[in-house]
């Protein structure tokens, strides 16, 4: 696979990992979409590998997420600019501790925002748990699922 190939897949990834914080918008579906076009224009066992992987991931989001409250974020006061801060932290947060730190990057994204916001901690911490409980750890969940996807995509191209 060509390296313009690699990139546009990269690309749809990126949109996919925007398109959970956008309502109404399919970013898991577009992230595991590229990674099994990925896997067709490049059938090697890895590649395959993969897509098993990506499959499995999403599917399990989908059964957490559907254990978890309905997205009523609108409601809460979520913006698009808080799900901006969401998505940078967590986005650093999986880089600057492996995996698992997508979690406290998420969160510490919408703290930010709503400390910027509002101000004070007492009220920044009420506006988390809030976003948290109408619908933020289901676009956590689902966001996480997508970032993983997207790391063994990047670790497949990068190594194998």
């Amino acid at each position: 696979m060509g390296v313009w190939e690699l990139l546009l897949v990269g690309v749809v990834m990126v949109l996919g990992l925007c398109g959970v914080l956008v309502p109404g918008v399919p970013g898991s579906w577009l992230v595991w979409a590229a990674v099994l076009w990925w896997a067709l224009k490049d059938p090697q066992p890895l590649a395959w590998g993969v897509l098993v992987g990506a499959t499995a991931v999403l599917l399990l989001s989908l059964v957490v997420r559907g254990v978890l409250p309905p997205r009523r974020l609108r409601a809460s006061g979520a913006t698009p600019r808080m799900g901006v801060y969401a998505g940078v932290g967590g986005l650093v947060g999986f880089f600057l501790i492996p995996v698992l730190g997508a979690v406290p990057g998420f969160m510490a994204g919408i703290y930010l925002y709503e400390r910027l916001r509002l101000g004070r901690h007492g009220e920044a911490m009420a506006a988390l748990r809030t976003t948290m409980r109408s619908g933020g750890s289901s676009v956590l969940a689902e966001f996480f699922a997508c970032l993983l996807i997207a790391g063994a995509w990047v670790g497949a191209v990068l190594w194998g």
